[in-house]
């Protein structure tokens, strides 16, 4: 038969010490000499004890977990993130746990109250497009919150993330000192995801001087095939396709290549992330690199602060940087292969 599983009072009888002794042994070990932590690590594995976080919660009223809500893990920026998001946690002794939204505000309230129902201290969220219920959640329960992927001061929770604006504008500077005007744009939808309708805005508002083309595409490989065909369709001229994450560009390379129109001799081709696939693309994929690893870091120290000591972190604006790759290159070198290109064509006729 199977016997009943040791608890806190069975190691505290074995090891001839108080319930709360035996408590300071797990929680604060510092706290107790070392003989009496030997005599109760000697209990527990006498007992097998396996210490239950729903017990010491109950005993310490912390439960010492933080929830992260994202809109999906099927992005490896997300994924990158989380792992250093929990790695930080991990060293102020909190743990971690994700709940996916679809960016549909909606889900995201319902999942968030499920989380603090089941005693998250604190929440992560991203983006700044959340419902009224989500806010009304963390008033009524005094509820630490931040927000992450974006950087705006005047929010109603604090923002640790990078300027969406910022970037999007810093690869278009990059392809029109390159020559580049006529540019087509492949980005995912702006309705459920403000960084990428930021992103979008800003090149709409400053676009420089650019002739800019807009594709709505899902944020997929397949989204970024699709919206080369629709660019080839409806400008063919274009001499640099700019895409607002790097996993539609991806996606549009693979779309060029099947074509037989080279990267960059026939058209530039840039991204946004720089995932960590990105440079090994043939060409590497030139993007803006966002800080998502540096952002875990820094989203876990702040929230873990609050949590701790319920110091309201500031915002944090952390850098995004251009990285050039292979896979642009100036106009003039473009418009000279397709020169070259429609030359050859003509001989042979």
């Amino acid at each position: 038969m199977t016997k009943k599983r040791a608890n806190l009072r069975d190691v505290a009888a074995a090891a001839g010490v108080s319930v709360a002794t035996a408590s300071r042994v797990m929680n604060t070990p510092e706290a107790v000499s070392e003989a009496t932590r030997q005599k109760v690590q000697a209990a527990m594995d006498s007992l097998r004890f396996m210490p239950s976080a729903a017990a010491r919660a109950i005993n310490s009223g912390r439960s010492r977990f933080v929830g992260a809500l994202v809109p999906t893990l099927d992005n490896a920026i997300f994924a990158r993130y989380l792992s250093r998001l929990e790695s930080q946690l991990d060293k102020h002794r909190l743990s971690l746990v994700v709940s996916t939204t679809d960016g549909i505000p909606g889900i995201e309230a319902e999942k968030a109250r499920t989380l603090v129902d089941i005693g998250a201290e604190a929440l992560i969220v991203s983006g700044v497009t959340h419902g009224a219920a989500l806010f009304e959640l963390i008033d009524r329960g005094g509820i630490p919150a931040i927000a992450t992927s974006c950087y705006d001061p005047d929010f109603a929770l604090p923002t640790i993330g990078y300027d969406n604006a910022a970037a999007a504008l810093t690869a278009l500077s990059h392809l029109s000192g390159l020559g580049h005007s006529r540019i087509s744009v492949i980005h995912g939808p702006t309705d459920t995801n403000d960084r990428t309708g930021t992103r979008v805005e800003a090149l709409r508002r400053r676009p420089g001087g650019a002739q800019l083309e807009f594709h709505l595409e899902p944020l997929s490989i397949e989204g970024g095939c699709n919206g080369v065909q629709k660019v080839l369709q409806a400008r063919p001229d274009t001499t640099a396709i700019l895409c607002m994450s790097d996993v539609q560009a991806t996606g549009a390379l693979y779309e060029l290549q099947r074509r037989g129109i080279p990267v960059p001799g026939g058209v530039s081709l840039m991204g946004i992330d720089d995932l960590p696939g990105s440079a090994h693309l043939c060409p590497g994929l030139t993007t803006v690199h966002l800080p998502v690893a540096r952002m875990g870091l820094a989203a876990a120290d702040a929230i873990a602060g609050w949590v701790e000591t319920r110091k309201v972190p500031e915002p944090s604006l952390l850098k995004s940087d251009l990285v050039v790759r292979a896979s642009t290159a100036r106009t003039g070198a473009i418009d000279g292969q397709r020169a070259a290109g429609k030359a050859r064509t003509d001989l042979g006729k």
